[in-house]
């Protein structure tokens, strides 16, 4: 290959940008008329690829037929084998909002390819990301002591909640280590994990991972803690928990206190969590650290309008808070707004200088060097999208957008409501409605995938007892609403869909 070959032609990004983009806007303009879920059987995509790479690139002979071949695999193979996220009756899960200022952030970055481990590799790099975390914590609402101007705290990108949780866990875990060597009792001990039995996954994946829990069993080492009537953490059930691991000579170190849980966007009492702990483990500075983090990955967007802003009662006593913009903010995948109130626990438990990272801006604890913020070393310059997004929509075009996708939810459940042949499992909190029909769990499942059969929605599922305390978990299915193209049209569709479906007798 030649240097030519193996460079950038002039023009050749132009040309392959305004290529791409034509056929970018094409599927986006008419994903709503695809099935919504993927119709084809596992192993038909892989069967359509060769089974070996090729010897020889298109770019070593006739590129324009080569990318035209790329662009029709995109078309019979690629597009087939999705489920379009972004699709405006796309109702499972939680959203992933794609806009075009983020796809813009997204392929400025891939051109540009800087790696952003330390400040010294791209300022702009960091000092962006710095500034715009700080924007976000006021759009939020979020009280002062996370801003990075206030010299301690400060936000960072990480890749998903998951990630955010696992960084605030190894932090806490080292600092409750650190603590029981000042105190003259080793620094080796049994830590114990605290979330709701509605919280997401990550937190026991997270324990796992930092080799707090044995394994996904373990309920000795994370204790999942009841919930009450609106599916939201029992304080009463916490304090009990950790006074029984206090007896046993464990030491609790995490809790992880939901706002918005996957299952039902339930928001877990903040305020009263953290005067659990300190009521059980002792006032902060003289007791057992025990690390408070908010996991607000899908509702925290919602926050942008200051009425929904209650759900961070409390959150000035946490030590961390995360939340996903790549959910329902605009902002494509991956990119998690990862908050501390201190930024020195997680730098004492994540940083390793090797002498090729040295220089002279680190040493003087002038800048900031992210990659003592997460767990892996490089990093990608993500802060773009979100600042193109930001900078797009200005704050009321995504207070806007919150809203509008809160209403659009608000008439599906109305619509639910007023059918007595259904029934709400879970007070709605924000833009997730959980439903089902009268009846037995196989009935639900049955009735959710058929509708999904159909290709014209996608809807997904969950377990819950009614009351939560039930050992009965029922089958209830969940429309979430957040896609920027869904219309009051295609929730009314949806319904129709749900009563058209419920009352053909399955085949």
């Amino acid at each position: 290959m030649s240097e030519r070959q193996s460079g950038n032609p002039a023009g050749e990004i132009e040309a392959l940008a305004a290529m791409f983009g034509r056929w970018l806007d094409g599927y986006r303009a008419g994903v709503s008329a695809m099935p919504v879920r993927s119709q084809v059987r596992p192993g038909e995509v892989v069967g359509k690829l060769p089974q070996a790479a090729p010897e020889t690139g298109f770019r070593d002979g006739d590129a324009a037929a080569g990318w035209a071949e790329v662009l029709r695999d995109l078309d019979e193979i690629v597009v087939p084998g999705l489920t379009h996220w972004q699709h405006p009756r796309f109702f499972g899960y939680f959203p992933a909002n794609a806009s075009v200022p983020a796809m813009m952030g997204e392929l400025v970055s891939a051109g540009l390819g800087v790696q952003g481990m330390l400040w010294l590799t791209s300022p702009a790099c960091t000092e962006i990301e710095t500034r715009v975390l700080d924007w976000l914590r006021e759009m939020l609402g979020l009280p002062e002591c996370f801003d990075s101007r206030n010299g301690l705290g400060g936000g960072v990108i990480q890749g998903t909640a998951s990630e955010a949780t696992l960084t605030a866990m190894v932090a806490a875990r080292d600092r409750v280590r650190r603590w029981r060597k000042k105190v003259g009792i080793g620094e080796r001990g049994e830590y114990v994990v605290y979330a709701s039995g509605q919280a997401h996954s990550s937190v026991l994946k997270a324990a796992m991972i930092a080799g707090i829990a044995d394994g996904p069993q373990d309920a000795v080492h994370v204790r999942m803690i009841d919930v009450d009537g609106a599916f939201a953490m029992r304080r009463e059930s916490l304090a009990a928990a950790m006074r029984e691991d206090l007896a046993a000579g464990r030491v609790p170190c995490f809790v992880c206190s939901s706002v918005g849980t996957t299952g039902t966007t339930a928001v877990d009492p903040t305020d009263k969590i953290a005067a659990t702990i300190g009521e059980v483990c002792g006032a902060e500075g003289d007791g057992v650290p025990v690390w408070l983090h908010v996991d607000a990955a899908h509702a925290g967007s919602a926050c942008v309008a200051p009425e929904f802003r209650w759900m961070l009662r409390g959150v000035e006593r946490a030590d961390s808070f995360c939340f996903n913009p790549h959910k329902w903010l605009l902002t494509n995948f991956d990119c998690d707004c990862f908050y501390l109130r201190d930024r020195r626990p997680l730098i004492d438990a994540m940083s390793v200088t090797p002498e090729y990272l040295r220089n002279t801006p680190s040493d003087s604890g002038e800048v900031i060097d992210y990659r003592d913020w997460q767990v892996p070393l490089g990093r990608r310059f993500r802060a773009l999208k979100l600042w193109f997004v930001i900078r797009a929509y200005g704050v009321s075009g995504l207070r806007e957008h919150v809203r509008r996708t809160v209403g659009l939810a608000a008439l599906f459940e109305s619509l639910v409501r007023a059918d007595g042949r259904f029934e709400i499992v879970a007070p709605r909190v924000v833009n997730l409605v959980c439903f089902r029909l009268k009846g037995s769990d196989g009935a639900n499942q049955s009735l959710m995938e058929r509708l999904n059969a159909t290709g014209r929605v996608f809807l997904s599922h969950t377990m819950l007892a009614s009351p939560p305390a039930a050992s009965d978990a029922r089958y209830t299915i969940r429309v979430a609403v957040g896609t920027p193209t869904t219309s009051e049209a295609d929730i009314r569709e949806l319904w129709a869909r749900v009563l058209e479906t419920a009352l053909e007798p399955a085949l």
